[in-house]
C-alpha cells in the first residue's frame, strides 16, 4: 500500500471516529435509571377488536402488518434521574406503579410537563415523539412499559441532542 492511500484511510478512519464521537457527545443518555427486561415476545399480524356492552361505551382496536416484539420493561428512576431524550419505534402504555414521574414532550412551546403519580398511566405514541421521563420527586420512581414494536427494532432510540427549548 503506498503512502497516499495510507493517508486516505487513515483520513476515511478520523472522519468515522469522530463523527461516532461526536454523536456520543450529542446524545442524552440516561442517568440514574435502572432497566429490566420483564418479558419479550414475538407476534405475528395482530388484527384485535374489543368492544364492551354497550358497544357505545368503550371500543379498542390494535392492527399491525408484519411481525411485531412484545416487550415488558420496569424501569426503576432514582430521584434526580431522567431517562434522557429518546424515542420508541412504536407505542408504549406505561404505568406508574410507585413515586411520580414528570413527562416532557419535544413538541409544543417549551416542552410542557406532565406529572403522572403511582397508580396513573399514559401512552407514549412511539414514532417520532422524542420524550424524557425525569423524577423531581422526592423518592424513587418505577414504571412498567408494555412495548409494541416492529420485530428486530431497536426499543429505544437516544436522541441526538437536547430538543429546542426543551430543559436538559
Amino acid at each position: 500500500m503506498g503512502p497516499k492511500r495510507t493517508l486516505g484511510l487513515l483520513a476515511a478512519v478520523v472522519v468515522v471516529a469522530v463523527g461516532v464521537a461526536s454523536r456520543d457527545v450529542l446524545a442524552t443518555p440516561a442517568s440514574g435509571v435502572v432497566t429490566t427486561q420483564l418479558g419479550k415476545a414475538t407476534f405475528g399480524d395482530i388484527d384485535l377488536r374489543a368492544r364492551s356492552h354497550p358497544a357505545s361505551l368503550w371500543r379498542a382496536r390494535v392492527k399491525t402488518r408484519g411481525a411485531s416484539d412484545v416487550y415488558v420493561v420496569d424501569n426503576k428512576i432514582a430521584v434526580g434521574g431522567t431517562t434522557g431524550w429518546h424515542s420508541h419505534p412504536g407505542p408504549s402504555l406505561i404505568e406508574v406503579i410507585h413515586g411520580s414521574v414528570t413527562d416532557y414532550e419535544a413538541h409544543g412551546r417549551n416542552c410542557p410537563p406532565r406529572v403522572y403519580a403511582a397508580g396513573s398511566g399514559f401512552v407514549d405514541p412511539g414514532g417520532d415523539d422524542v420524550h424524557m421521563l425525569r423524577n423531581e420527586g422526592t423518592e424513587p420512581a418505577e414504571t412498567i412499559a408494555v412495548q409494541l414494536l416492529p420485530q428486530g427494532a431497536d426499543r429505544r432510540i437516544d436522541a441526538p441532542s437536547k430538543p429546542d427549548g426543551c430543559p436538559a
